[in-house]
């Protein structure tokens, strides 16, 4: 029996745990179990999983069980559903009917109750089975099923290998054991506008795929095409035609031979990590695993020279940014390592120079927008030459943007006004953000901006004024320590007195005794 999954929903946790240690007892193994407070969470986990069952209440916060077995009708597939209750309401039966819901039971749990429900329920999931495995005999469904498992098994981990064996075996993929291999072919922008049929047509007119015996041909979740074959025999064709066609319009990786219906999920993750060097490739071929798994992978990223760029963005160095992008794109660094190093290095340039420049100075022109979404993903390109002219291309446009947004700011002297406004109501409730709508500026930028113009933090320089202001006050002995913490803008005396020690190295009434001493010589 497969394992099933089982979504419980109650808005009272002890249930929640009660239920699960009480159907885990009597069916031991044969629940994947998942839990939510609310019909608002429970759609959220069904979101991400696929949900065989469902145990619900009816009275929740947020949304409650009625709306959610409402929801549930919009879904496909969509899961049996289970309502558990302390209401015996006629209105809640008439839903539960219109809804079609398995069973409704009234709490307190009778357990006999329940377990006789999920044994009528398993008994119908397998008499559904029965009927689909006689539809899948029929020689018109046997591809199509045989591609509607793999493509499961492909996109789920919650499978294990006992699991994928009785799957694929349902499928009449036995012949997997013999020994196969897989392939992924990407279309690339010349293709793709031919459509997914046609291309499939294309590639079993060069594979011969579609009259090789055991050879079974579907799309990943990506829009690729995978290819498990018995034989090397249609790879090997496909990798003639592309040395032979350098305009062919796509890019194939391949997987080694292996052994076992089990083995389906490493053979196209070869194949996919395989097809990732097709960016680093100077003549179109098949790209063997076996070729690139023994590739470097131990290395360090430069991410310092990274946020050098970043550092030089609108300081009028673009000799030096070109430079220092040749650097960290350097391809004979990148030949030497896993493909992990240049999606590492892509990876880097986003966060801390691409992304970092929208965040502190706000959105450019269209032209830069439209090249960044190219740009922060290297598999939009077919050579790597592509994505580094594109790369040095933004990065120049953005100096040009960054130098321009900083030439504005200083001209209106913005932070000049904002740190006048901070020494007016620094005793006030004060943040960054308030100061930087203040002055009209990205809050982001402002950061930066007040950084370099004082020299610190917003945060430090408040403190520091704030202090300054304190020790002024702290010399008028009528004042209480309380009263200058609070004249001063601090929450707390508390908070003002462990903040003036750990500047100062004293305390306030030490800070005043001091002086007074001093006064009186």
């Amino acid at each position: 029996m497969l394992m099933r999954s089982l979504l419980i929903v109650d808005d009272e946790k002890n249930i929640r745990v009660g239920l699960k240690a009480m159907i885990d007892r009597e069916f031991t193994g044969a629940y994947t179990f998942y839990f939510a407070a609310d019909g608002e969470e429970a759609l959220q986990v069904l979101d991400e999983t696929d949900i065989d069952l469902v145990i619900t209440d009816i009275r929740m916060p947020v949304m409650d069980g009625i709306t959610l077995i409402h929801r549930l009708q919009e879904r496909d597939p969509r899961p049996d559903v289970l309502i558990l209750s302390g209401y015996d309401d006629f209105q809640y039966a008439k839903a539960a009917i219109r809804f079609d819901v398995k069973e409704y039971l009234l709490k307190p749990i009778v357990r006999d109750e329940l377990f006789r429900v999920l044994r009528r329920l398993e008994a119908e999931w397998q008499r559904e089975n029965e009927v689909a495995d006689e539809l899948r005999n029929s020689l018109a469904l046997k591809a199509e099923f045989a591609v509607t498992q793999l493509q499961n098994v492909l996109l789920h981990d919650r499978y294990h290998a006992e699991e994928i064996r009785e799957l694929l075996r349902k499928a009449a993929l036995v012949w997997m054991d013999e020994g196969y291999h897989a392939a992924v072919v990407r279309m690339t922008d010349k293709s793709r506008m031919a459509g997914r049929a046609e291309f499939m047509y294309r590639i079993d007119k060069i594979t011969g795929c579609d009259t090789e015996p055991n050879c079974i041909r579907f799309y990943d979740k990506d829009d690729r095409l995978v290819i498990l074959t018995g034989s090397p025999v249609p790879i090997d064709r496909l990798s003639a035609y592309m040395k032979e066609h350098t305009s062919c319009g796509f890019q194939a990786g391949a997987s080694g031979r292996l052994l076992g219906m089990e083995t389906v999920k490493k053979s196209y993750g070869q194949a996919v990590a395989a097809i990732a060097y097709s960016l680093l490739q100077t003549a179109p071929d098949v790209i063997r695993a076996e070729e690139v798994g023994d590739k470097n992978k131990e290395f360090r990223l430069p991410t310092e020279d990274v946020q050098k760029i970043a550092n030089l963005l609108g300081l009028d160095k673009e000799a030096e940014l070109k430079r220092l992008l040749q650097h960290v794109l350097d391809i004979r660094t990148i030949m030497r390592y896993d493909i992990r190093y240049l999606e590492g290095v892509s990876q880097a340039l986003n966060e801390h120079v691409f992304d970092k420049v929208f965040q502190v100075y706000g959105e450019g022109s269209i032209e830069i927008l439209k090249l960044h979404r190219t740009v922060g993903d290297i598999y939009n390109f077919i050579h790597f030459h592509d994505y580094f002219h594109s790369a040095q291309s933004l990065l120049l446009l953005l100096n040009d943007y960054v130098r321009q947004v900083r030439s504005v700011y200083n001209d209106r002297s913005d932070i000049g006004r904002a740190i006048s406004y901070i020494q007016e109501h620094y005793h006030e409730d004060l943040n960054m953000a308030m100061v930087s709508n203040h002055v009209s500026l990205n809050y982001s930028y402002f950061s930066q901006a007040f950084k370099d113009y004082t020299g610190e933090t917003f945060v430090s320089y408040l403190r520091k004024l704030r202090l300054n202001k304190a020790k002024e006050l702290l010399m008028r002995p009528e004042l209480k320590v309380y009263e200058i913490s609070a004249m001063v803008g601090f929450e707390n005396v508390k908070h003002f007195t462990r903040v003036f020690k750990e500047t100062e190295g004293v305390s306030p009434l030490e800070y005043r005794a001091m002086n007074e001493t001093l006064r009186g010589q």
